[in-house]
């Protein structure tokens, strides 16, 4: 029985962070066993913000190629490429320009939110607003049945489920219609937004276990709890949201007794930095392993771009042939 298909990637900007592992890192690599997996590096795409500072693209895939690998990338087992090495994807994006207005990428959120944080405006680049258009290419050359996420790309899947949709009626059924699988979202140590790495608020994956318990200790908390006799709120605490993302028990054993005023913040804290750094300390090594191995991201990254652009070979000549634009009288 053939394995169902799997496509995620992510924009290579730096160091990965909890925020990454909780909202799909952690989805996509348990699938590795079940399903065939695509793993992409982004890098093209991080020119949309990354444009002006291009000499930190390969640094930052080397750094996040070693993060898949302490996460949980199994190159035995998954696919991991660099977008640039697949130029069918440059052609699909071509095709599916078409199909999308400008009206309809300037409505999607999560465009409008970012456009609005990085003050662009009338500044946004061709290449920012249509990368959604991009990324609908990504997903739907490899026609995977799941595609992990974090919460904040819904919208992104919404318009590449779109686009398989159009493309099919207009032409004939070449896309599946992929699937989200939405991972969880982790809220920043501010306690203000979703963590990431611009907002300075982040738990890096390769942090040293010091740097976990200062960026712990300097964490949030209930803000309507002043006083350690008082009751708390773990509901919206981002210390709390920590805890509850690293285990099952977290209602019972830390939401509990802090709403009955049992735990103080500071407690609290220190038992999470020792839980962070407990779950860190694994990714640490394998990360610290693979860091040893010289020409192992090399190896990883040629061999992954050949299968990707093999799979996506396969896509795009059945994407040109219901198109008629396979030129077989023309060119034989």
């Amino acid at each position: 029985m053939k394995r169902l298909t799997v496509l995620t990637g992510d924009r290579p900007t730096g160091r990965m962070h909890l925020g990454h592992y909780f909202g799909s890192l952690k989805n996509r690599f348990a699938l590795q066993r079940d399903y065939r997996c695509f793993f992409m590096v982004a890098d093209y795409q991080a020119l949309t913000t990354h444009g002006d500072r291009t000499e930190e693209i390969e640094r930052n895939v080397r750094e996040m190629v070693l993060d898949y690998l302490s996460a949980g990338f199994d190159p035995e087992q998954g696919v991991c490429f660099l977008q640039s090495q697949v130029p069918q994807l440059a052609e699909l994006t071509t095709i599916f320009s078409n199909l999308v207005t400008l009206p309809r990428l300037l409505r999607n959120p999560t465009i409008k939110e970012e456009m609005r944080e990085m003050g662009l405006s009338a500044r946004a680049t061709y290449g920012f607003v249509g990368y959604p258009v991009s990324q609908a290419a990504d997903i739907l050359l490899f026609r995977p049945a799941l595609v992990p996420v974090g919460p904040e790309q819904g919208p992104h899947i919404e318009l590449a489920q779109e686009v398989a949709a159009r493309f099919n009626r207009l032409y004939g059924p070449v896309f599946p219609t992929p699937e989200a699988m939405v991972g969880e979202l982790l809220v920043g140590t501010d306690g203000r937004r979703k963590m990431g790495k611009s907002y300075r608020n982040a738990i890096f994956l390769s942090d040293a276990p010091a740097t976990v318990q200062e960026k712990v200790q300097g964490m949030v908390t209930d803000p309507a709890r002043p006083r350690r006799s008082d009751p708390g709120h773990p509901e919206v605490c981002p210390v709390y949201a920590c805890h509850r993302a690293l285990g099952p028990d977290a209602e019972t054993a830390v939401a509990g007794p802090c709403r009955r005023a049992e735990v103080g913040c500071a407690d609290c804290k220190a038992n999470l930095s020792v839980k962070l750094n407990a779950f860190l300390e694994p990714l640490r090594e394998r990360r610290s392993h693979y860091e040893g191995q010289r020409g192992l991201i090399r190896d990883i990254l040629n061999l992954g771009g050949c299968e990707a652009r093999i799979e996506g070979g396969k896509t795009l000549e059945e994407v040109k042939e219901v198109m008629g634009l396979g030129y077989r009288g023309l060119l034989g």
